[in-house]
């Protein structure tokens, strides 16, 4: 971390990160001026009229879950194999990882959607949970392998002294020192997760399997294009994932600075 001590520095980047901020913020507040027009609170009350919306929240809250236990899972294994064991041709392994990260998501759907039908798994949550999993896990690897590094390794080394294992070793003395990056992971997943449209499109066809970022769709056809419905579904769909952020900002920006300095 570093200080800003001149207040000319301060107010330059308080600058910066408004302008930045500012285009973000003009469409959010567009959209929720947008989805009170014509009847106010009539067009959300019109979403909930559809009772799709718990369905639909259950399903992206079952998503969510399940793909942040497994980027958890791997992201904490594979980062400490790559960071403190002694591996034959790991950093190969590590490179093929990170390139995962070129791959945009809309080149994988087609691959992805043949694979889902060949295992019979179309229509179905795990068809969408997989692939998120995996198309997250390459990033939060990197992120949480420089954290891996900074433990010292003199505390796996009394570890062993005292007879623990590898697994033990990583179970009770290394990852119990990763919250705060486990933080960051979290939400950012989180985030990717919920967030999640062209995959569920494409893999979820049965109403009763969709998710929630599907729900503006439902005001739109070939035959109607009802906007305030589309807006006010979008508020509701952003509002949880907001509130989740807020209360979990401290621990994803703690993490994100740990993972870099470390």
């Amino acid at each position: 971390m570093f200080e800003l001590r001149s207040r000319w520095s301060r107010a330059g980047v308080q600058i910066l990160a408004t302008v930045i901020a500012l285009p973000f913020l003009a469409a959010l507040i567009a959209m929720v001026q947008g989805s009170f027009a014509g009847q106010g609170w009539g067009n959300y009350a019109k979403v909930f009229a559809t009772g799709v919306v718990p369905t639909y929240f259950m399903n992206s809250a079952i998503v969510a879950g399940v793909t942040i236990l497994i980027v958890y899972v791997v992201t904490m294994l594979g980062a400490f194999g790559f960071a403190k064991l002694r591996i034959r041709g790991k950093e190969i392994w590590f490179w093929l990882i990170l390139a995962a990260l070129a791959m945009p998501e809309a080149v994988l759907l087609t691959p992805l959607f043949v694979t889902a039908s060949t295992f019979d798994i179309y229509n179905e949550l795990i068809a969408v949970i997989l692939p998120l999993a995996a198309l997250q896990v390459p990033f939060t690897i990197l992120l949480a392998r420089g954290f891996f590094e900074g433990i010292p390794t003199e505390l796996m080394d009394a570890g062993r002294v005292d007879g623990a294992g590898t697994f033990r070793v990583f179970w009770h003395i290394v990852l119990p020192l990763t919250r705060p990056i486990a933080g960051a992971i979290v939400v950012l997943t989180l985030l990717n997760a919920w967030n999640a449209y062209l995959l569920p499109m494409l893999m979820l066809n049965d109403p009763g399997k969709q998710v929630v970022t599907l729900l503006p769709s439902f005001f739109t056809s070939q035959y109607t294009n009802d906007q305030t419905g589309v807006l006010a579904a979008a508020v509701i769909t952003a509002v949880p994932v907001i509130v989740a952020y807020l209360l979990l900002q401290r621990s994803f920006e703690k993490g994100l600075s740990a993972g870099a300095l470390k």
